[in-house]
């Protein structure tokens, strides 16, 4: 299964372990028991996620094989809870590959980090000359330095961070929750949030009823601190909340939770 991301990149899975029936059979390990039927597993994975049981989801595996843009691979490698291996430019010619923008995003007014909107034409166009030229010229060097009998360890120093990068990429689905939270984000780079997209696309279909609560409780899901708590808790109307969640389809038990969150009386 692979996924086609950016102009030149993918994320490929390349073997996996587990799905949603190992995460219930693990859950059930002190009880004896395995699966049972779809209904109650998918109760069981609910209640996991929502109470932040986290271990069960730790004996699912995914195995990715991914090429990005160097720059994305530098941001993705700052999630510390993964086994990797990247491609090795010591011991291999970099192949003439970058990544380039469809179009130029501006620098954000309000956030150092961060980009909003597009450049205006002409000043997108001039933008990518430039870059293509930068990046052409650092990939000649490159080569010319390979054929002066430069070593591939110091020539590749001339490479920009939009080169095309290899790595493998293997991870437990509780943590390959975690990075997705972040990276699927808003607020995280357009590039980076692609590929998460596309890891996705990917683990949604391996573990259906586990990504239905994960977007239930965690993607979707927002933290509120003690003094918005305490706002709320004067604005609910207890009683419409009750008919909401039921309308909602939520459990009896779902709408106690609420209710003791909210601090009133059941």
């Amino acid at each position: 299964m692979q996924v086609n991301v950016l102009d030149k990149g993918f994320v490929r899975l390349v073997d996996v372990m587990g799905n949603d029936q190992a995460i219930v059979q693990a859950a059930r390990v002190s009880y004896g028991e395995g699966t049972k039927t779809v209904r109650e597993d998918s109760a069981l994975l609910d209640y996991l996620m929502r109470h932040q049981h986290t271990s069960p989801f730790e004996m699912v595996e995914f195995k990715f094989h991914v090429k990005a843009p160097i720059f994305v691979a530098r941001q993705w490698f700052r999630h510390r809870t993964a086994s990797v291996n990247e491609i090795s430019a010591r011991y291999s010619v970099i192949k003439d590959e970058f990544y380039v923008p469809e179009k130029f995003r501006k620098q954000s007014k309000v956030n150092k980090q961060a980009s909003e909107g597009f450049l205006e034409e002409p000043d997108n166009s001039y933008s990518e000359d430039i870059y293509r030229y930068s990046v052409e010229k650092s990939f000649e060097h490159y080569n010319s330095l390979l054929k002066l009998g430069v070593s591939r360890e110091l020539a590749r120093a001339v490479l920009p961070v939009s080169t095309y990068t290899e790595f493998y990429w293997k991870q437990d689905l509780h943590n390959l929750l975690h990075f997705l939270k972040l990276r699927l984000s808003e607020d995280a780079q357009f590039e980076i949030r692609e590929y998460a997209k596309a890891i996705s696309e990917i683990v949604k279909e391996i573990v259906p009823i586990t990504w239905k609560a994960f977007e239930e409780h965690v993607l979707f899901a927002k933290r509120f601190s003690k003094t918005e708590i305490e706002v709320l808790q004067q604005l609910v109307d207890v009683e419409k909340a009750k008919e909401l969640l039921k309308e909602k389809g939520l459990s009896e038990s779902r709408i106690r939770e609420f209710l003791r969150k909210m601090k009133k009386d059941l």
